[in-house]
């Protein structure tokens, strides 16, 4: 097993809970695979006085019966007959903890499946943390969910006896790439940065996806071992992956599927439409567990109200799964290898370019100098212009000045050609008349290699980033 790597602030927030002088109630939270319980455990390793893991489907019976065993497994001398109910239950956990000496770890996995229907798991767990765990000082109660919207309206916004009780909230995100090129080197894979974006661009940032590359191949040789043979990962990973997070799941899977159709996405009365789901509560309330979930944003066009936002398919995986792997026999071999250089290879590379741009944001203000200046991002399309001009990446800084930004996936330096140059002087005259902004508009060129000078590129734009830049911390 590959040690921990990256993570950083994570590692350095989870030490400082273990340190501090007080009980502490520690809430993460993030995607199905992301890797909470490798780092929890990695970090504290043997200091655990109780840790348990919830039963994914069990009744209250089994659930209570786990928790039974746990407790037996880790005080074999105690008195501990099983229980009927939560409150009980936690009684008992808070006696063992009363016979432990010095800080006390407790680490409860999946929390939300132990609160299965009418098991009032919730208000036992309020009692435990608020009559007793809480006036205390040596008590860390850290807890984990992958089910994202269970977690943050379940807990984290609670608004009954846990409100503002949660001392930390950690939310675990995707690998960027630099930590994925860290995890390759950690175990021996020695694959250039384009060939890493080409993996992410199919698998995002998920570690446990990650683990199955494999070295000696190239990442497209890795995609189609992963993805398309039989035995693959991520061959039937997509209905499981939704299955595990959200009860009504097939609902959420009708949005992403209509999101998918649409790469820059689309507004409420569209996405009723495509999704086939009635105009109800229901249905924002779906939308809101996916978007907290990291699988779709929703955000607002350049100049545009909030009742103009639009909604997109940000996970890799899901939108790389529904446009090639879902209706590709598993039996012909090198679909995913016969593809490439294809129409439908290039649109989508220089879709997915685009989302990891958007994802390492943060990379893109440090290359740019503006790491400190307060930034909004946006996309905007032309409502007049013939041409449907678009731009899908705008950076909108306090400072006065907006990065129109042009991204592109090429294998060589990009070429800016007399046609093309003319374009983008276009795009831009066509932004400025329209908006009416004052302020300043820097064209940025976001490309693998950078872009090769010629007569039509000089003076052309003023920021350049290539994919180096892209892996900077």
């Amino acid at each position: 097993m590959v040690d921990i790597v990256g993570r950083e602030q994570e590692i350095k927030i989870l030490n400082s809970i273990y340190q501090s002088d007080k009980s502490e109630f520690v809430a993460m939270y993030g995607r199905r695979r992301v890797g909470k319980t490798f780092l929890i455990r990695s970090v504290y390793k043997s200091k655990f006085t109780f840790q348990i893991t919830g039963l994914a489907d069990a009744s209250l019976k089994d659930q209570l019966l786990n928790f039974n065993l746990a407790l037996k497994d880790v005080d074999k001398k105690g008195d501990y007959p099983l229980t009927r109910d939560w409150l009980t239950t936690f009684s008992q956990l808070s006696a063992y903890l009363t016979k432990k000496r010095g800080k006390k770890i407790v680490f409860i996995d999946e929390l939300p499946w132990f609160d299965s229907r009418n098991s009032k798991f919730i208000q036992a767990l309020e009692h435990f943390w608020n009559n007793w765990a809480s006036a205390r000082n040596d008590i860390k109660l850290i807890v984990c969910g992958s089910a994202t919207s269970w977690m943050i309206n379940k807990l984290i916004n609670n608004k009954g006896g846990l409100h503002n009780r949660v001392t930390r909230k950690i939310k675990l995100s995707p690998f960027s790439l630099h930590e994925c090129e860290l995890y390759l080197d950690a175990k021996d894979i020695k694959l250039d940065k384009y060939q890493i974006v080409q993996l992410y661009m199919a698998m995002g940032g998920v570690p446990f996806y990650w683990d199955e590359v494999k070295p000696g191949l190239s990442a497209m040789q890795n995609i189609e071992n992963i993805c398309f043979s039989e035995n693959g990962l991520l061959q039937n990973e997509f209905a499981n992956l939704y299955r595990s997070l959200f009860d009504s799941y097939n609902n959420h899977i009708k949005i992403i599927k209509a999101l998918a159709k649409k790469s820059k996405g689309l507004n409420r009365k569209e996405l009723l439409k495509l999704s086939g789901l009635p105009n109800a509560g229901s249905f924002t309330r779906v939308l809101n567990e996916l978007e907290v979930s990291g699988f779709i944003r929703k955000y607002v066009p350049f100049e545009k109200k909030s009742r103009d936002s639009l909604y997109q398919l940000v996970d890799f995986y899901s939108h790389f799964y529904l446009k090639f792997i879902e209706n590709t026999h598993i039996l012909n071999k090198n679909n995913w290898l016969n593809i490439l250089d294809s129409p439908q290879y290039r649109a989508w590379s220089g879709y997915a370019f685009e989302q990891i741009c958007m994802y390492h944001l943060p990379q893109l203000k440090h290359k740019l100098g503006i790491t400190g200046v307060y930034t909004n991002i946006w996309s905007w399309r032309s409502k007049k212009s013939e041409r449907g001009t678009q731009i899908d990446l705008i950076i909108d800084r306090r400072d006065n000045i907006i990065n129109l930004c042009e991204v592109k996936f090429s294998l060589n330096p990009f070429v800016i050609d007399k046609k093309y140059a003319e374009e983008l002087k276009n795009k831009i005259g066509v932004f400025k008349s329209e908006t009416g902004t004052r302020k300043s508009i820097f064209l940025t060129m976001i490309t693998t290699y950078g872009v090769k000078h010629n007569i039509y590129s000089n003076g052309l734009y003023q920021n350049e980033i290539t994919l180096n830049d892209l892996f900077k911390i």
